[in-house]
């Protein structure tokens, strides 16, 4: 069977790659092996070491608090970050020089910044600006470089995922009188959802990750700011990453999880009916009326 983008392995091909999938599968076995071997020569696979994962003990004083604030940093910065990424995105598509030029300098200026420099002077300007307490400092502090930063990256995934979908949309809800404003929020946004989402989800992971930038430069006692201290009380270095690191591939994998679910529900929802609507039959609709005809894709017509 041949595609527009590659030609259907032949006998040849499919041995060559069942060879090339064992090599790698043994390759990557022999080398779990040696990890095995190294941490067991090394001391890190005696159990006392791991026990105090088992208790209580361990989970309510050490990774439970720290996962609590890890998970209110990142809601905080994706509740601000989301919107205000929309906002400046939608922005840097308006027709109006006065809104695009400075929403555009905004983007790049903060997108070009590592987000642990905006942390840090976020930091600084609350020490010197504000009455801000010491214990809460770090989490504004990093909340806010959290949503400078992923907000201007946010709004060039909006711009991006509106600017990919088919002009024809645009020109046929100019054609039944819908203004701008209105094909933007009732067309162009909606039907942009499932084309921005998988950036977004993956920017998202990318915000609950860099919340442990705050606990190693300003004391903000999250999830990996926990662990060491976990690690200090226990000696259990090697083992305390381990345990970490799951727990965040545990978290990233349900956020992504749930991401692939919802937008497999929006496409379900907006598949279109293949019906068309003649320009005398929409003419009077509303916006609403009007998006409907619209499909998901370009399967209304008008």
């Amino acid at each position: 069977m041949t595609s527009v983008l590659y030609d259907a392995p032949g006998p040849r091909a499919k041995r060559r790659n069942v060879l090339f999938s064992v090599v790698f599968f043994v390759l990557l076995a022999l080398f779990l092996w040696w990890v095995w071997r190294t941490m067991d020569d090394k001391g890190q696979l005696k159990w006392a070491l791991w026990q105090p994962f088992t208790t209580s003990d361990a989970w309510t004083t050490y990774l439970l608090p720290g996962l609590l604030t890890t998970l209110k940093a990142a809601a905080l910065a994706m509740l601000i970050a989301l919107p205000l990424g929309a906002l400046f995105g939608i922005a840097r598509m308006s027709d109006h020089r006065w809104v695009r030029v400075p929403a555009g300098v905004v983007v790049e200026f903060f997108r070009s910044i590592p987000v642990l420099l905006m942390m840090l002077f976020a930091n600084e300007f609350y020490v010197r600006s504000t009455s801000i307490g010491s214990e809460e400092r770090p989490l504004y502090a990093v909340v806010t470089g959290l949503v400078l930063y992923n907000a201007s990256v946010l709004a060039e995934i909006v711009r991006a995922g509106i600017l990919s979908l088919p002009k024809g949309q645009t020109e046929a809800a100019y054609a039944v009188g819908l203004r701008k404003g209105q094909t933007m929020t009732s067309i162009l946004l909606p039907q942009s959802v499932t084309v921005m989402l998988p950036a977004i989800v993956s920017q998202l992971v990318v915000i609950v990750k860099d919340t442990a930038l705050g606990g190693v430069m300003l004391g903000l006692t999250e999830l990996l700011s926990s662990r060491s201290t976990l690690a200090a009380n226990y000696a259990n270095v090697v083992a305390s990453f381990i345990v970490v690191g799951i727990i965040y591939i545990l978290l990233n994998l349900a956020l992504t999880t749930f991401a692939s679910w919802l937008e497999g529900r929006l496409r379900r929802s907006k598949k279109s009916t293949g019906a068309t609507l003649d320009v005398e039959d929409a003419v009077g609709l509303n916006p609403a009326q009007v998006q409907g005809s619209f499909g998901a894709g370009a399967g209304g017509s008008i």
